[in-house]
């Protein structure tokens, strides 16, 4: 049982990079499943006009995206699917908007394995997020304030985890300024199952975000600071060791500098009301832990596009991670509110 368990918990957290080490559960909640957020480098907050942004940052609902549907797909790492789906709905303009949405990740069938190592055969494992969020404009204001409620399922053979979480968050955006900003604090909850006796944390964020439209150039930047609950979040990339003279290997030596920027995520996006639309983004931290001293891997960039057509949408992402594998991820969004194609 331990000889299989290890072999899981590795895969997963070693997939997610979502968390310093694996050390939180539910990771999975981190990792960006639609196109507009991957393509941005998976952690932008500011993206007021989509109907997939709330499960990321709950302030941004709004009146605007009522009736607005989207489904996303992702082919993750080592054929890790991952999918979301939301949906948006006005009740009416005194109570505003109720924003739902659903997230899972399907790892797939592993072999499995007493202890001393005898295959007991196939098992799958999956994790499943259900969410409902509500935004209200602070009167007379410009800034609005949020909250999302997560329940959490997760099942890793015959063993099943349930857990709950909430998400906070504050805007400030205004029709006539090019800037927003936003602080969010992200899947604040606790395992209330756990898969055997013991409880493990919730990979939880706190995070702040900006975004600025240049008036002359159709472009629009995006930056986040995320993992603020946690200063040092650098770790050691072992292509990065060196060996001395006496055959000592020497670990990479992490500078103030290098765990600061690890924080930071950078977009953007060109043409961002037109129909056609390209994105571009940059995650500093994918990029110093998956780097190779011998390859150039381009870790860390993200770019893609979006095509509205009618009251259909559809938007793709490509994310680089290593040399041999890369994810894609697509986002059709639908306007129930548009008559017609």
């Amino acid at each position: 049982m331990k000889i299989r368990f290890s072999i899981v918990f590795f895969i997963i957290f070693q997939i997610t990079l979502a968390q310093v080490g694996g050390e939180r559960i539910y990771s999975f909640l981190n990792i960006p499943t639609s196109a507009p957020q991957a393509a941005l480098g998976g952690e932008i907050l500011t993206l007021n006009d989509d109907v997939n942004q709330p499960l990321w940052n709950p302030s941004t609902i709004s009146k605007f995206m009522d009736n607005q549907i989207a489904v996303n797909y992702v082919n993750y790492l080592t054929d890790v699917n991952m999918g979301s789906a939301t949906f948006a709905h006005l009740i009416n303009r005194r109570f505003g908007t109720l924003h739902a949405g659903v997230q899972y990740i399907d790892y797939g069938e592993f072999i499995g394995a007493d202890e001393e190592g005898n295959e007991t055969g196939d098992f799958g494992a999956r994790d499943l997020a259900l969410s409902l969020g509500y935004a209200y404009n602070i009167s007379r204001s410009d800034f609005y304030i949020g909250m999302n409620l997560k329940f959490l399922s997760s099942k890793i053979e015959n063993f099943t985890s349930q857990g709950a979480a909430m998400d906070f968050g504050i805007l400030y955006y205004s029709d006539l300024r090019p800037y927003s900003f936003t602080a969010v604090i992200r899947n604040l909850g606790y395992q209330f199952s756990p898969y055997d006796e013991k409880r493990e944390e919730i990979a939880y964020d706190i995070a702040v975000g900006a975004s600025y439209e240049l008036s002359d150039v159709p472009i629009k930047w995006h930056l986040t600071i995320n993992s603020l609950q946690q200063w040092n979040i650098a770790v050691a990339n072992p292509s990065n060791e060196e060996t001395d003279l006496d055959g000592n290997t020497i670990s990479e030596d992490i500078n103030v500098f290098q765990n600061a920027i690890r924080h930071f995520t950078i977009g953007a996006e060109f043409f961002p009301k037109k129909k056609f639309n390209l994105r571009l983004g940059y995650n500093f931290r994918r990029a110093a832990e998956l780097k190779l001293t011998e390859t150039r891997t381009f870790a860390g960039i993200s770019a893609g596009f979006g095509l509205k057509m009618g009251r259909l949408k559809l938007d793709y992402a490509f994310t680089k991670y290593h040399p041999v594998d890369n994810s894609s991820t697509f986002t059709l969004y639908i306007d129930l509110t548009r008559k017609g194609f």
